[in-house]
C-alpha cells in the first residue's frame, strides 16, 4: 500500500481525536461565516464618548478630533458621540451639530459613527436624527425620550415616526436607569423589530437574562450590543456582536483585546483572566453612580486630560481619584497609574 502524498491529509484513527477535528472544523467555519457576516455589518468595540471640555466648560473641539483619532488607532471598531457619557444633555443644539461634524470629520471613514440623536420630544430627535444622516452617519443611537415617560404605545409611536423619517438604521438603548422607562424583551421582539431601521440594540440594565432572551428570539434580525460593562465577557459568550461602554474612552486597548480573545480567538481563559484585572476597574464605574464622572477623571489618571464637566456634574473627589488610580494600575495598560497609588501611600 502507497503512503499518503504530501498533499494528502491523513486519516485520524482515534475516534475521539477525530470527533475533537470535526468540532474544531465546524467551529472555525462559524468563525469565517461569522468574519463574512461582520463585515457588513455594525460590530465590536464601540466607544460611548466623552465630549472634551476646556476649563471654561466649552466644547474643547481640537481635543475632541484628537480624541476620536487617539481611540481609532487603539483599533476600536465604532464611535458613538452624543451618547448619556458624552453630556448630550447639558449641549446646545449648535454645539451637539457641531461634536457629530467633528467626530464624523476625526474618522475619515476609518470606523462607523452612532449619533446619539436623545431628545424629549419626537420632534426634536426626528431633526437631530436627520441632522446626523446628513452629516454621515452610519446609523443613529436612541433611547426613550426622558422625563415624560411615555407607555408602550406611545413609545412604538415614537420610535415608528423617527424609522420613518430617516434612512439610516436605529440602535436602540434600553437604560431605564437614565430614561425612567424600560423597554421590556417582549416590546422590542414583537413590536419594535418590525420596524425597518431598528436593526441594534443596546442592552444597558445589566441583566444578563435580557441579553439571552433577545439573542435567543430575535439575534437573527437584531444585533444585540451588550450596554452593561460588568457583564461584557458573559454577553459575549452568549453571542452579543459588540459592546457599547464608555469606560473603552480610558483604557479602549484592554476592550479590543477582551473582544478579540473572547469573539475571534475564541481564547477564553485568557479573555477570562482580562476580564477579572478589567472588573474593579468597571464595577467601580457601573456601582458608585458617578459613572461620567468617572470615566472624564480615569481619562486624566491615563495621561489623557478630557477636561472638566459641564456642571453641575463635577470631577472625582481626591479619594475616589485614588480608588480609581488602584483599579487602573491593575491592567497593563493602565501602568501609568501605579506611581499616582504609590504617591498617595
Amino acid at each position: 500500500m502507497f503512503p499518503p502524498r504530501a498533499d494528502q491529509p491523513v486519516a485520524e484513527k482515534n475516534p475521539k481525536r477525530r470527533l475533537l477535528n470535526a468540532k474544531a472544523a465546524k467551529k472555525n467555519a462559524k468563525i469565517k461565516e461569522k468574519g463574512r457576516y461582520m463585515k457588513n455589518k455594525l460590530h465590536g468595540i464601540f466607544v460611548a464618548m466623552v465630549t472634551p471640555m476646556k476649563a471654561n466648560e466649552q466644547v474643547d473641539f481640537k481635543k475632541l478630533e484628537k480624541h476620536a483619532d487617539y481611540l481609532i488607532r487603539q483599533k476600536v471598531h465604532g464611535l458613538i458621540p452624543l451618547g448619556s457619557t458624552g453630556e448630550y444633555y447639558a449641549l446646545t443644539p449648535k454645539e451637539r451639530h457641531d461634536v457629530v461634524k467633528a467626530t464624523i470629520s476625526a474618522a475619515k471613514g476609518r470606523v462607523p459613527v452612532v449619533v446619539g440623536t436623545n431628545a424629549g420630544s419626537t420632534m426634536d430627535v426626528i431633526e437631530y436624527s436627520k441632522q446626523a444622516e446628513k452629516l454621515g452617519a452610519v446609523g443613529i443611537l436612541l433611547a426613550p425620550p426622558y422625563y415624560s415617560l411615555p407607555t408602550l404605545d406611545e413609545l412604538f409611536g415614537h420610535f415608528k415616526a423617527v424609522n420613518n423619517a430617516i434612512g439610516i438604521p436605529i440602535m436602540l438603548y434600553n437604560y431605564p436607569g437614565r430614561t425612567g422607562v424600560d423597554m421590556p424583551p417582549d416590546f422590542i421582539i414583537e413590536q419594535l423589530t418590525k420596524l425597518k431601521n431598528v436593526q441594534y440594540v443596546k442592552e444597558s440594565t445589566g441583566e444578563i437574562t435580557r441579553i439571552s432572551k433577545l439573542i435567543r428570539c430575535c439575534g437573527d434580525r437584531l444585533g444585540v450590543f451588550c450596554g452593561g460593562d460588568t457583564i461584557a465577557l458573559e454577553s459575549f459568550m452568549l453571542g452579543v456582536v459588540g459592546w457599547v461602554g464608555g469606560t473603552a474612552n480610558v483604557i479602549p486597548q484592554s476592550h479590543v483585546l477582551l473582544y478579540e480573545l473572547a469573539c475571534q480567538m475564541c481564547d477564553y481563559d485568557d479573555a477570562r483572566a482580562l476580564y477579572f484585572k478589567m472588573l474593579p476597574t468597571l464595577s467601580l464605574m457601573e456601582g458608585d453612580g458617578k459613572y461620567t464622572q468617572y470615566v472624564k477623571t480615569a481619562c486624566r489618571l491615563m495621561g489623557n486630560n478630557v477636561g472638566p464637566l459641564r456642571r453641575p456634574l463635577q470631577s472625582a473627589t481626591p479619594d475616589e481619584c485614588v480608588r480609581l488610580a488602584k483599579a487602573l494600575s491593575l491592567l497593563e495598560e493602565g501602568a501609568c497609574c501605579r506611581k499616582f497609588t504609590a504617591k498617595k501611600k
